[in-house]
């Protein structure tokens, strides 16, 4: 009874330790000092915690919002409006209402869909809707395709983008 204990916990420790990657030697000179270094170079081994296959992952490449020109060049184009959506993981930003004061009855709402990561022409989607009010409950909202203030931002968000990237490199 004893021996049998004493066996199943050794083949217990010996699972885990082959899941860790086991008895491997590794020099004190191959690992890095700062912890995201040495992250960084365990995720790329494919090291850490796994049963067999079962919890094997694919490659993940995480590219956070204050990294892509994109999404920060259309944030600091739109900062001086209320936003009232704002999804990097799906790609959008929609803004809310927006009067100038100057008319109480007409306002916009912007809605902004990245397409793509890249800094192009192509990877942006700007709609603009203008909500025109007569009384309090009577309003009408109409979707603004090809109106100057669409080619505009457009327009000012893609150069943005672009001096942000240059930036990046140098």
């Amino acid at each position: 009874m004893n021996f049998a204990k004493i066996f199943t916990l050794f083949l217990i420790i010996l699972f885990f330790f082959n899941s860790c990657g086991g008895f491997k030697y590794t020099s004190s000179r191959d690992t890095p000092v700062k912890g995201s270094e040495r992250a960084r170079k365990n995720i790329e081994e494919g090291r850490g915690i796994s049963i067999g296959n079962a919890m094997k992952r694919g490659g993940t490449n995480y590219e956070f919002s204050s990294s892509n020109p994109m999404w920060r060049a259309s944030l600091e184009t739109l900062d001086f409006l209320p936003l009232s959506v704002v999804d990097y993981s799906g790609g959008i930003i929609v803004t809310d209402w927006y009067s100038d004061g100057s008319d109480s009855k007409n306002s916009i709402k912007i809605s902004l869909r990245f397409l793509s990561n890249e800094v192009r022409s192509d990877s942006l989607k700007v709609t603009i809707h203008k909500k025109s009010c007569t009384t309090n409950t009577g309003c009408k909202i109409s979707i603004l395709d090809k109106n100057k203030i669409v080619t505009e931002l457009h327009s000012t968000i893609i150069k943005k983008a672009a001096l942000l990237k240059e930036k990046k490199k140098k």
